[in-house]
């Protein structure tokens, strides 16, 4: 049996092609737009990951930095490192504007 009979039997109207055409269109840009999603999505899961990584290292920086200091550790830095005391309250002069 030749292809070409076959095919002459089958009739196929305007309409109907045009419309089998845009719905394998339509089935392809859904998938399309799906791949695209995922590909967003986990764009945005490694983003949120990172900045939780961000967030807790920024806690650490602000604990370190509340550590470092403190009142207590830089007057314990001053007199131990700097040698530096309070001055006596005879030694002390007050500026007046």
């Amino acid at each position: 049996m030749n292809l070409k009979a076959v095919f002459e039997h089958i009739r196929i109207d305007s309409p109907v092609l045009a419309m089998i055409v845009m719905v394998i269109f339509s089935a392809v840009a859904v998938i399309y737009t799906k791949h695209l999603s995922r590909n967003e999505f986990i764009q945005l899961q490694q983003l949120e990951k990172k900045r939780d990584l961000l967030n807790e290292e920024w806690g650490r920086l602000l604990l370190e930095q509340s550590t470092w200091g403190s009142p207590s550790r830089v007057e314990q830095q001053a007199s131990s490192r700097l040698e530096m005391r309070v001055p006596q309250t005879d030694r002390t002069v007050v500026i007046k504007p």
